[in-house]
């Protein structure tokens, strides 16, 4: 997927979704560049090192902040794209930086982005599928869910705050959706195993995907062609030290 050099949208509609949910609606020129199947890929946010969307007091030479973010939904025909941000609510304001500016952002506001990159896509080539997500990757999956085959069968679970944060998915009539508090890979645990090939999609917080990546691939021997499975996010660190974090950890496991 072709990556565009930063350019500017603009907020156009900013509205609670659920209680720890928050969804822009972004518009720019820079959109009719993206591609028709951009929807689940990520954007990037750009940002000053004090938070700030004023990119003009970065020095030359100096990197903006970024903070990485799934495209929910793409309007190809109004230049829209839709992105759920959680909100939130830390005292790290390196870790505050986009849910923050996202509770606030007034329409008319702007903002520079990168994008859009893409992710692994879900191998449709099997028996049954399980998707597992927490807030954080709840946009991702829930393209992901609505992409699989009309007669797919399997579990969709997704780890939220309270049950008010509880939204609709388009799933397949045979997708079981668990919308669950506890802890995400122990919620996945708990579901049968079904038979056949399964094929697993799974986003979510650091530690929650190393349980889930040592239950499916070293328990359930799931093979790797079958599995995408990533981290979103580390409780209390900020995107960058994950990023540091999350090499590490795939270098010493793949």
């Amino acid at each position: 997927m072709q990556t565009i050099n930063a350019q500017t949208v603009t907020v156009i509609s900013n509205q609670t979704v659920t209680p720890n949910m928050q969804r822009l609606t972004l518009k720019g020129d820079v959109l009719a560049n993206f591609p028709a199947d951009c929807e689940g890929g990520y954007i990037k946010l750009l940002f000053n090192k004090e938070g700030e969307t004023n990119l003009s007091s970065i020095a030359e030479g100096e990197r903006p902040v970024m903070r990485t973010y799934t495209i929910r939904r793409f309007i190809a025909a109004n230049q829209e794209i839709e992105v759920d941000f959680v909100r939130h609510i830390t005292q790290d304001k390196q870790c505050g930086f986009a849910s923050r500016w996202a509770m606030n952002a007034q329409v008319g506001d702007t903002i520079d982005i990168r994008g859009p990159g893409s992710i692994s896509n879900l191998n449709h080539d099997a028996d049954w599928f399980v998707l597992a997500a927490d807030m954080t990757a709840l946009p991702a999956l829930s393209v992901k869910v609505k992409q699989l085959p009309s007669d797919a069968k399997g579990y969709a679970v997704i780890q939220v705050v309270s049950q008010e944060d509880i939204q609709p998915l388009e799933v397949p009539q045979g997708i079981e959706v668990h919308w669950v508090t506890e802890e995400l890979s122990q919620a996945v645990r708990a579901l049968p195993w079904l038979e056949g090939q399964a094929s697993a999609w799974v986003a979510c917080e650091f530690d929650s995907m190393r349980g889930l990546r040592q239950y499916l691939r070293n328990e359930k021997q799931v093979e790797r062609d079958f599995i995408y499975i990533s981290s979103y996010w580390k409780q209390g660190v900020a995107e960058d030290g994950h990023k540091v974090i999350k090499q590490q950890d795939a270098q010493e496991n793949d």
